[in-house]
């Protein structure tokens, strides 16, 4: 579940004091823009807890501080297909040791994020043979037939759009 925005301590102040004119939660939460239910759950929670302020939230600490977080996004701005693996790498010779799912997390809640690289079969000896034939049987054309071939290349771009 996603982290709900708190109310300041003077909202919530407010919010205890009019309901002990008397007000009620309706009337309170259209006052200042709230469900009745939150205007229930402060008040109940300033009876019961007699708290003042917010306690803070459970949850465990990041691991990567916000300085690791920056170094990770440096890293992949200047090199786009640094892997996950070397990420833990870096993070580990400054002294975290971290998951890769938590790299991605930190990529994800940074805007960015991670994937593999699609897989491309490679030039079997065959096609390699057959470019090298093709370089070499063009290799004293004239620029004029380059530039035939660049036309129609040219003209197929806008025929296919």
């Amino acid at each position: 579940m996603a982290k709900t925005r708190e109310l300041c301590k003077d909202i919530r102040d407010k919010i205890v004091d009019l309901h002990k004119a008397g007000m009620g939660y309706r009337t309170i939460g259209k006052q200042f823009g709230e469900k009745a239910i939150t205007v229930g759950a402060i008040i109940r929670k300033r009876k019961k807890l007699k708290m003042k302020v917010n306690h803070p939230r459970s949850g465990a600490p990041c691991k990567i501080s916000p300085r690791g977080a920056s170094m990770i996004m440096r890293k992949v701005r200047d090199q786009p297909r640094t892997t996950r693996q070397d990420l833990v790498n870096d993070l580990k010779r400054a002294g975290t040791t971290v998951s890769k799912k938590t790299i991605s997390n930190t990529l994800r809640r940074h805007g960015l994020k991670s994937c593999s690289t699609r897989k491309v079969t490679l030039l079997k000896p065959a096609h390699v043979q057959a470019h090298l034939k093709f370089a070499n049987d063009h290799l004293d054309d004239p620029e004029e037939e380059w530039e035939k071939v660049m036309s129609y290349g040219h003209m197929l771009s806008l025929v296919n759009k």
